[in-house]
């Protein structure tokens, strides 16, 4: 006679019966020195403590501090950049901002660089790297010109703008970036010649001419935010006066030569003295001219390495400032023992 085996049943019953185990939710931290029932454990993050507020036992240490890097005011939780890195970028809106970079020293096997290449394709666009490339271009010669950061700003929107509607395509990056930082500058109302621009950043006169009239008509800029260039690479927001601050301040000249020779340059212009010269060569002799007068001479060569221009150009405006001198030098300045005409040199 055969009977039913009854182990499967049993089996099954015997599982649902196992006890269950889980976290005791009524376990309570508390300080075993005071043995508080109400326990006061505060998170010390400046020290990485976690000690007992009534006793000052300490409970743990090396506590890793979970709370955002800045102070946030948002009223909403998702708001708090809580540990993101740096700032984001507005001009990189799209991109990836966080790279991974690969170093290829592996000892010359050459896998280290290939898993670089494949990285870098994966990554992002042609497009999009030749942008980040720009922008950090741009910031390192402005930091180099020692331009503020709302011209570095200014300079990277016009080059993203130019990138996007692919206005100078062919035209080599460097001569991009100098064009947009020369449009900057005269945006931002600080003076930087022709000369200047094309010293920094090695692009030769030409292009920086062409690139710039390029965007100039395509941005439909108004005279007034960036003036016509000139035959000098010019225009009326770097005219002579404007640039004696920079001139005198690295020649060390004191502040009332700067403001007697910015009042030269001025009746200079009145008469028609030295019209058609450039604002750099201009400004170059008036500081020459203006430190004789005063009895503070400098050399045309310490103003030539400043100006940028050579010595003979320099003695060349002192000469047509020195023929018409007594047009030039105010009466008052003589009077009060500033000025005195004797001191000024004769070149020849």
């Amino acid at each position: 006679m055969a009977f039913a085996q009854p182990f499967p049943l049993a089996a099954a019953a015997q599982k649902i019966q196992q006890p269950t185990f889980g976290p005791d939710l009524a376990v309570r931290l508390i300080c075993p020195e005071c043995r508080d029932p109400n326990p006061n454990i505060v998170e010390e993050f400046g020290s990485g403590d976690l000690v007992c507020g009534s006793c000052g036992l300490v409970l743990g240490d090396r506590i890793v501090d979970t709370r955002s890097e800045w102070r946030t005011f948002a009223n909403d939780e998702g708001d708090d950049p809580s540990r993101v890195g740096a700032a984001s970028d507005p001009l990189l809106e799209g991109i990836e901002q966080l790279d991974t970079l690969i170093s290829f020293r592996d000892g010359g096997t050459g896998i280290a660089r290939e898993l670089q290449r494949a990285a870098s394709r994966s990554q992002s666009s042609r497009s999009e790297r030749n942008l980040l490339t720009a922008f950090r271009d741009i910031g390192s010669w402005c930091d180099q010109f020692s331009l503020p950061k709302t011209i570095s700003d200014i300079a990277k929107q016009l080059y993203k703008r130019s990138d996007e509607e692919k206005l100078l395509r062919g035209k080599p990056l460097e001569a991009v970036i100098a064009a947009c930082i020369f449009i900057a500058c005269r945006q931002a109302h600080v003076p930087r010649t022709f000369r200047e621009i094309c010293n920094l950043t090695h692009v030769s006169k030409k292009t920086l001419g062409q690139c710039y009239k390029a965007l100039e008509q395509a941005f439909n800029l108004s005279p007034g935010a960036t003036a016509q260039v000139n035959a000098n690479g010019s225009n009326p927001s770097t005219g002579p006066e404007n640039l004696l601050v920079r001139y005198c301040n690295h020649l060390d000249l004191p502040a009332n030569v700067q403001s007697i020779c910015g009042d030269i340059i001025v009746a200079a212009r009145k008469h028609g003295v030295a019209d058609g010269r450039s604002p750099v060569s201009i400004a170059g002799g008036a500081i020459y001219f203006t430190c004789h007068l005063l009895g503070k001479p400098k050399s045309s060569r310490d103003i030539g390495l400043v100006a940028g221009v050579s010595e003979g150009t320099i003695k060349l405006v002192y000469k047509l400032y020195y023929l018409e001198k007594e047009k030039l030098v105010k009466e008052e300045w003589i009077k009060e023992g500033r000025a005195d005409m004797d001191r000024l040199p004769v070149e020849r």
